[in-house]
């Protein structure tokens, strides 16, 4: 049997984010957890950034479906805004935490680090949007992919640390892990935006064209193909 490469990455992206769920976030489920001490002071900043990455994570992975997109357009459509938003909400709040954390005793280097992060997703989800909009739909998946991508440094990070111990290793390996997995991130990214002609290169064979359907964007109604 034949492995499809888009249902292999989700599932180990599935994979990874149910370890750092078990591994970094099960405090969530209990309140007598000594870490809530740690998040009280900003735990009203924390709950909605955590809604809407939580939006962003479970949607993302539904808008790259094709049976979807063919079979429910508008349902599509509507998940695609709700990533839009949840992206451009979480990341300017994860940032904000960062800063907050400074006055309990977190380096600026996180803060910056923090702000680059939010500042590259909501640059590539802005993008992502505005040639769904012009209807621009190459251009439109290739940033959507990178949008997703980034937002995944959130689990790589985590899942990198924690299956390695390198968590307990002192904040300048976490800062260098963070930092490696928003670089990694781009990489990968591009490499599955171009899977097809990278396949075809190392096969030696010429590259196919992708086969256009009907809806292939994921945003807004707007950008929809029009048909006559």
């Amino acid at each position: 049997m034949k492995l499809n490469a888009k249902y292999v990455t989700f599932t180990l992206i599935g994979l990874a984010s149910l370890y750092v769920l078990y591994h970094n976030e099960r405090f969530l489920v209990e309140p007598e957890n000594p870490v809530w001490q740690r998040y009280e002071a900003f735990k009203w900043w924390l709950l909605p950034h955590g809604i809407f990455g939580a939006i962003v994570l479970l949607f993302a992975p539904l808008q790259f479906s094709e049976r979807m997109r063919q079979r429910f357009p508008k349902a599509h459509r509507v998940m695609g805004r709700m990533y839009v938003a949840g992206a451009l909400l979480m990341a300017p709040m994860g940032a904000y935490i960062q800063y907050y954390q400074e006055r309990m005793g977190a380096p600026r280097s996180f803060t910056v680090l923090g702000v680059v992060d939010a500042t590259m997703v909501m640059t590539a989800t802005a993008l992502a949007f505005l040639f769904a909009f012009k209807r621009k739909i190459a251009l439109h998946r290739q940033w959507a992919t990178r949008s997703y991508a980034l937002a995944l440094v959130f689990i790589a990070a985590r899942f990198v640390m924690g299956i390695t111990g390198w968590e307990a290793l002192g904040v300048e390996i976490v800062q260098a892990i963070i930092w490696a997995c928003l670089a990694m991130a781009l990489v990968f990214a591009d490499i599955s935006i171009h899977w097809r002609e990278i396949r075809a290169a190392l096969s030696g064979a010429p590259a196919k064209a992708p086969v256009r359907k009907n809806v292939d964007t994921i945003v807004t109604k707007d950008a929809l193909p029009q048909t006559r």
